[in-house]
């Protein structure tokens, strides 16, 4: 389901593509750069980045010596007029193209290099400093547009059926660990229906949430009206289904993609966890700017706009002219 791809164009017409897209093998990184690229309606290239060994160092000069032999054999002329990217290990490949008269737009801290970038766009829980080149947002970028929210709910129109509430609950995991303690993820149901008596849960786990709490938040659910979506089930993923669907949306708080994108929603938001550091900075700042509460807070009146960071950088490339008209 939900097979829409905005404005992509296939390899081989590469050369017609104004946009290229430096896709880290890490999916969640990756989507940032296209969530933006395919908001501005354009025709745009993917190039999967395959790193080698040297990308383990800091490479301080714009170089494309980081990436594998076939990967770096792909960036070739003609050149496109904007590349977008994300993470670390794509800075000095970025700055290499903007070396080359590419236009560069690029999401998170780069780490190094910062001037050599047309536009930075960082998370405000990463406290960046002020530039002309810096544009901070709420969270970070990611694919999920309003339009493809509308055609989630479309497409999972089976989800209408269920009882309402309809909570979906998006259960994440530590970045570094083995996993989610079982007892964390068990609790969260509990937890959920304490403030949404007779609510249908849709949740769904991640490839960090791992086996064991997966499996401790399934016995949980046993006897409770709800959808359980494993990280690696077969058939279509319904993470976008549930989030078009709900009424409110409870999130652990230690994804900055999810939740940055249940903010995408119309729903309330609930952060289910006290998390450190910067993803601790992140649902504060989603707090100040009333995209979000902690679940304790969820028994009180809350509605919100969503939120959509991505457009906003989308408009803020597209009103700089750096693309065809």
């Amino acid at each position: 389901m939900l097979k829409r791809h905005a404005h992509g164009v296939p390899n081989g017409a590469r050369d017609a593509a104004p946009v290229w897209v430096l896709a880290d093998p890490r999916a969640g990184t990756a989507a940032q750069a296209l969530g933006i690229a395919e908001r501005l309606a354009q025709p745009f290239h993917t190039v999967p980045l395959e790193w080698g060994g040297l990308a383990r160092l800091p490479l301080f000069w714009p170089t494309a010596a980081g990436l594998a032999p076939g990967a770096r054999a792909a960036l070739a002329p003609p050149w496109p007029r904007l590349a977008i990217s994300a993470g670390r290990r794509s800075t000095p490949v970025s700055r290499w193209l903007r070396a080359r008269g590419v236009r560069t737009v690029h999401c998170m801290r780069p780490g190094f290099g910062a001037a050599d970038f047309d536009l930075l766009v960082i998370g405000r829980h990463d406290a960046p400093r002020a530039a002309g080149n810096i544009l901070p947002i709420l969270g970070a970028t990611h694919r999920l547009s309003p339009e493809r929210l509308a055609a989630a709910r479309e497409d999972w129109a089976e989800l209408g059926a269920s009882a309402v509430p309809r909570v979906a609950l998006l259960v994440g995991g530590p970045v570094r660990g083995a996993g989610m303690p079982p007892e964390d993820a068990a609790r969260l149901v509990p937890r959920v229906l304490k403030r949404f008596p007779g609510a249908t849960i849709l949740a769904t786990a991640s490839r960090r949430t791992g086996a064991p709490a997966t499996e401790a938040l399934a016995a949980a659910l046993s006897g409770v009206p709800h959808r359980l979506f494993r990280w690696g089930d077969a058939g279509p993923n319904p993470y976008m289904g549930f989030l078009a669907w709900a009424d409110a949306v409870v999130v652990t708080g230690d994804s900055v993609s999810m939740l940055s994108e249940a903010c995408a929603t119309a729903a309330p938001v609930f952060v289910a966890t006290r998390e450190e550091g910067r993803h601790q900075r992140l649902v504060e700042s989603l707090y100040a700017a009333g995209a979000a509460r902690p679940l304790r807070l969820a028994q009180r009146p809350f509605s919100r706009a969503p939120l959509d960071e991505t457009g906003r950088v989308a408009a803020a490339i597209r009103s700089r002219g750096w693309l065809p008209d």
